[in-house]
């Protein structure tokens, strides 16, 4: 009976041997290749410091739009959340004034349109030197002419309180108010990748 019994466990641990040299290299290669995939998921998934919360505290208002943006466009999205620090302001600001540019200029610092043009209407924020915004060459730059624009949002009383489309119109003043309420969602979405960068 002790010989039967030894060869059972003999035989038992034989098998688990087997299996455990067949089974340890997959094993091992499965989890490699879940490290190796897990510091991505990581670094792609939440930006520290972004409260999403307050990025689109009333929802958003309407049908939203949103527009493939090339380069440039990303590096006036930057320069207007780096001007935004700098005005000591916070991301809610940032998604008002992203908002603001995409609706006028779609992130472009225009200049001069010519007969296109809406009076004398330049940069990101289509402010107008006529309207005492600042010279040309003040309101084609984009952190000066954020600044500017983010200084007629903190005149704005209980601006944080608003929805979009109001605070952006009381500071632009625009014949099409309520169309910045469209770019809400994309202006956010653009707060929160860039924010931390």
């Amino acid at each position: 009976m002790n010989t039967i019994m030894r060869k059972s466990v003999l035989g038992i641990a034989g098998l688990a041997f087997a299996g455990g040299i067949f089974a340890g290299p997959a094993t091992n290669a499965e989890a490699a290749s879940v490290e190796a995939v897990k510091p991505v998921a990581v670094v792609q998934a939440d930006k520290p410091g972004v409260d999403k919360a307050k990025l689109i505290p009333h929802g958003v208002q309407g049908e939203q739009s949103r527009i493939e943006l090339d380069g440039e466009q990303v590096e006036n999205v930057k320069a207007i959340i780096a001007a935004t620090k700098k005005s000591d302001m916070d991301e809610r600001a940032a998604v008002v004034a992203i908002a603001t540019a995409l609706q006028e200029s779609k992130l472009e610092n225009l200049g001069h349109l010519g007969e296109r043009n809406d009076h004398d209407s330049q940069g990101l924020f289509q402010q107008r030197p006529s309207s005492g915004w600042g010279t040309v060459e003040q309101i084609t730059d984009p952190e000066y002419s954020t600044k500017a624009f983010l200084k007629g949002l903190k005149q704005v009383d209980g601006w944080q309180d608003m929805p979009l489309t109001k605070a952006a119109q009381t500071v632009q003043v625009s014949a099409y108010p309520f169309h910045y309420a469209q770019w809400e969602q994309q202006a956010a979405d653009l707060v929160a990748e860039h924010w931390n960068n």
